[in-house]
């Protein structure tokens, strides 16, 4: 689920207990790294100055489903960098609008740097859209954009707690501003609700053995409060996992997930988008694992097929509930040489779909 790419930083020194180098085997795995991390016991936090630039995953597929009109009104609803924002803003006419979303502080500052009277950033999850648009006097759009996921520049910040390659605060907030951060979140819970986070959300087969793990470490008097010792926990759990795959990713996807509430906010954001699109106005999604995914094509088929009347009812085929979105194309994913340049981007999944004149 990582929003953009840049190439792999250099790694820490020690890798944890049973890492491997292989890359196989890793569909449908979070976006923390689909090729080995590690972690360093030497407590390393730095990431290497020559890191490639930050690169938009689906750039031009993405800004191009939404069919861009010079005067439309469009929504980022997850700046990042600005990477699909700067792409809309370059085919919008004088009298165009875009506005954006984004809940972390970083991106927003970012977003400060585009200065351009057609654009406006909002720091805000995008679960408030209809009404922060609503007032700066929005209520209807003609393109909506959510790259879900966290961001490339997010996970290779050591200090955000996202990755398990260095050794840092555990906190993984996309919002440093408010919210409870992974490490409060594993000092207060149980070891009942431990498991069912990382196995609902990081869909990880020893979840409950983690969990366990984990409490009896905390309960121990040695509270897990830095991305090394909760990669070291697991790692010292798990025995089996996939070639490739560090041991704590899923576990690592799971508390992030949980944290921001990202699948809650995907779920109470979608029926504001349907709300917000003019019709033949565009909702594109780019997801990057299968949770997210499935949440996006689910209510996509739900507003399409809207026939929920009994088998062999009698109604005219015209008297039948008429779709109020309608999909556009296949799934499109990342080309050979996309994924080449940017390894992140490989799980990367983007859904397109246009609203109807159906009230």
């Amino acid at each position: 689920m990582t929003k953009g790419v840049r190439s792999a930083p250099t790694k820490a020194s020690l890798s944890l207990k049973k890492a491997s180098s292989k890359t196989a085997g890793l569909e449908g795995l979070s976006e923390l790294e689909k090729y080995p991390l590690e972690v360093s016991a030497l407590n390393s936090n730095t990431v290497s100055e020559s890191a490639s630039p930050h690169i938009t995953v689906l750039l031009d597929e993405a800004v191009h489903a939404l069919a861009i009109k010079p005067d439309g009104i469009y929504v980022d609803g997850t700046f990042g960098r600005g990477g699909h924002s700067r792409k809309i803003l370059s085919q919008l006419g004088p009298d165009g609008r875009l506005i954006a979303f984004d809940r972390d502080l970083t991106a927003i500052e970012s977003g400060k740097t585009i200065n351009d009277p057609r654009f406006s950033i909002i720091h805000s999850h995008f679960a408030s859209m209809q009404a922060r648009l609503a007032d700066v006097g929005v209520t209807q759009v003609d393109g909506i954009l959510l790259d879900l996921g966290i961001s490339s520049p997010q996970i290779d910040d050591a200090e955000r707690g996202f990755s398990f390659r260095y050794d840092a605060p555990l906190d993984m907030r996309m919002d440093q501003s408010s919210g409870q951060t992974a490490a409060e979140f594993l000092g207060r819970t149980t070891e009942q609700q431990l498991a069912e986070v990382i196995k609902n959300y990081g869909e990880e087969r020893f979840a409950k053995s983690i969990a366990r793990a984990i409490i009896k470490e905390r309960d121990d008097g040695r509270a897990i409060t830095t991305t090394g010792q909760l990669a070291q926990v697991v790692a010292n759990t798990v025995t089996r996992f996939e070639p490739g795959q560090n041991p704590a990713t899923r576990t690592f996807q799971a508390l992030r997930i949980f944290v921001n509430q990202e699948l809650e906010e995907l779920s109470l954001t979608l029926p504001q988008c349907l709300a917000l699109l003019k019709p033949q106005g565009r909702l594109a999604v780019i997801s990057f694992h299968s949770l997210e995914d499935r949440i996006v094509k689910q209510f996509v088929r739900d507003q399409q097929n809207r026939d929920d009347l009994p088998a062999n009812f009698p109604v005219r085929a015209a008297d039948l509930p008429q779709p109020k979105l309608v999909s556009i194309g296949k799934a499109v994913k990342p080309g050979v040489t996309e994924v080449k340049a940017n390894p992140r981007s490989r799980s990367a999944v983007l859904r397109v779909a246009e609203r109807t004149s159906v009230a």
